[in-house]
């Protein structure tokens, strides 16, 4: 093949799922593995880390801080619309931004727009510990979630960081990271929450009194900040540079080469139009992430508010140190597990099944909610509940899997790699919106369901159950095999 046709820019803009599809797995391949930038992926894997840790971090005690704002007026029922605004208001502001942070990317560098969202980050938590208001708490989300570009830079970066032998791989980290982080943040939030109250001796000052929920922020930040200092300092960029320019100038001056052969590399070059991304292809894998984020964002404030409801309201009525400490110890054991199965499973069956069998997990998930509160109503938090709780966080380790299943399929829809900020872009602003959407309407049904006795305080978990049903149809709709990744 000349070089002219290496460069044609009809090839480049292909989407490649219309390339011809080869298998994957590991039996089937041929080529050997290529080795992956362990130290890269190491320093890049703490941006995956740190976006847990700051959103999670919050959930064993936002709830108890909505109730000492006095603004639900001592009504419990109300808790739930109040958090859900909070924990959804990030996910809204960031949908208006993420897609010119990653579209932005793809002309700059990964490097700057990731910074620029670890400020924004750094900033927000610190304002959100700070914040003795509604509307402060508010804003302080809102600042992350308009400055964070840095989670669908991060996909981008590891798309580019592996090839069509180590992709899996490379993205089984995915769910391993948020579950480090899932483990990191409800511990930092549960045991430094209120420290004036765990440790008068250390935090006796009035400051401690008027902020009791500043240290776990400020210790998220601190972390924060550690990151994007290793990522400045030793991250190496990853947007494709025109590295070839110069051979392929030089042979464009050969009889065989066309003339217009620097051109069409500058047009390679340049990441597709937005027009060129809006097809089946890339949007079928797209719709099914943003329909698990809806799905999980749900279920990760639904839980810790079923968690903190009070017993006479069906919920368990677990403090916020018990609730940090039940959400950690799901985050070691979800986090081992992903690492010791993800990738054989994968390997095994495929991201297409694996992704439909962790999307299964949902329906019974949900259904143990009903369960467990028609225990608590019969004879309190007893062993039954603590099995039947067991039991559902078992199979959200299962239903973990489909994370790292749809990015691998997002990744691989990329039409190039010098379009995978555009495709992060685009994948990141629907699972923004759909994040958004999750928290607000499944802790809104949540509380109207409690408050109007709705099929018995149950419409929440109907409504769950009837979104994982779209979510299994959506996910039948992805490819049985990942296509081939241009570079």
């Amino acid at each position: 093949m000349t070089s002219s046709q290496s460069s044609d820019p009809q090839v480049e803009s292909t989407p490649l799922l219309n390339a011809q599809p080869k298998n994957r797995d590991a039996r089937d391949n041929d080529t050997p593995r290529t080795p992956l930038p362990k130290v890269q992926i190491g320093i890049l894997s703490l941006v995956h880390v740190v976006t847990p840790v700051s959103s999670q971090s919050i959930y064993p005690y936002i709830n108890q801080l909505v109730r000492e704002l006095d603004i639900t007026h001592g009504d419990e029922s109300r808790v739930g619309y109040y958090v859900g605004l909070i924990e959804s208001i990030f996910f809204a502001t960031q949908a208006c931004t993420t897609f010119g942070w990653s579209r932005l990317s793809d002309y700059v560098g990964r490097k700057p727009v990731m910074l620029i969202g670890l400020s924004g980050l750094c900033i927000s938590m610190l304002c959100f510990g700070l914040s003795r208001t509604f509307v402060t708490l508010v804003l302080s989300r809102c600042i992350c979630g308009l400055l964070n570009g840095s989670s669908g830079v991060m996909k981008s970066m590891l798309g580019e960081l592996t090839d069509a032998s180590n992709i899996a791989q490379g993205f089984a980290i995915l769910p391993i990271l948020w579950c480090v982080g899932a483990t990191l943040g409800p511990f930092v939030g549960g045991v430094l929450a209120r420290p004036a109250d765990r440790w008068p001796h250390l935090f006796s000052q009035q400051f401690w009194q008027d902020y009791p929920y500043f240290l776990p922020c400020a210790a998220v930040s601190v972390f924060v900040i550690f990151v994007a200092l290793l990522i400045a300092l030793f991250l190496k960029e990853t947007l494709p540079r025109r590295k070839a320019k110069e051979p392929l100038l030089i042979q464009s001056s050969a009889p065989e080469a066309p003339e217009d052969s620097s051109s069409s590399f500058s047009v390679a070059e340049a990441p597709l139009p937005m027009r060129a991304l809006l097809v089946p292809p890339i949007l079928i894998p797209i719709a099914n992430n943003g329909l698990l984020g809806v799905i999980e964002a749900a279920l990760a404030a639904m839980q810790p508010l079923f968690y903190s409801t009070p017993t006479s309201s069906s919920g368990l009525g677990f403090s916020p140190a018990t609730i940090g400490t039940i959400l950690a110890c799901f985050g070691i054991f979800d986090g081992l597990a992903q690492v010791l199965f993800f990738a054989p499973v994968v390997n095994r069956i495929g991201p297409k099944r694996t992704f439909e069998l962790a999307a299964t997990t949902c329906v019974p998930i949900f259904v143990l909610f009903p369960v467990m509160s028609w225990y608590v109503a019969r004879g309190g938090v007893d062993k039954v509940v603590w099995a039947l709780l067991v039991l559902q966080l078992s199979l959200q380790i299962i239903k973990d899997m489909a994370y790292g299943c749809v990015m691998m399929h997002v990744t691989s829809s990329a039409p190039s790699k010098r379009s995978l900020g555009s495709v992060n872009g685009l994948s990141q602003t629907i699972s923004a919106i759909s994040r958004a959407i999750g928290p607000a309407v499944a802790t809104s049904i949540f509380s109207a369901s409690k408050q109007y006795n709705l099929l018995g305080g149950n419409l929440v978990y109907v409504f769950m159950v009837a979104m994982t049903f779209c979510l299994m149809y959506l996910g039948s709709r992805l490819p049985d095999q990942l296509p081939d990744q241009k570079r």
